[in-house]
């Protein structure tokens, strides 16, 4: 017979686990179009996001693209403005599984293909 203690337990262990997933950083795909209509659009245009020889393949690369691109024009951007940068450029272009603090996001969780392609990317 499973006791009070017991069910107190896993409810909180539970309670836990939903508010780790929450507090998951997210990111503002309007702000990512903002700042990427102000600092980036004047140089790429959409067929950079097209071309057969692109650099990023997935969440993380696309994310490093952003951050070393900002780098390279002194923005010194925050890591939250690079997560909403990259956030729109996938959200537009690229459609690969968001990946936030090395988890899949929650509606990326709900989708089957991309569990197929989180599980190709962690082979």
């Amino acid at each position: 017979m499973i006791n009070a203690k017991m069910v107190l337990i896993a409810v909180f262990s539970l309670c836990t686990l939903q508010t780790q997933v929450n507090a998951q950083q997210e990111y503002d795909k309007q702000r990512g179009q903002l700042l990427y209509s102000i600092h980036c659009i004047s140089c790429h245009n959409t067929k950079i996001h097209w071309r057969d020889n692109k650099l990023a393949k997935d969440w993380y690369t696309l994310k490093e693209q952003v951050s070393r691109w900002q780098a390279n024009l002194d923005l010194d951007w925050h890591v939250d403005d690079i997560a909403d940068v990259t956030g729109y450029l996938n959200a537009v272009y690229y459609h690969y599984p968001v990946m936030l603090n090395n988890n899949l996001s929650d509606n990326d969780l709900s989708s089957p293909t991309t569990a197929l392609q989180s599980d190709a990317i962690t082979e």
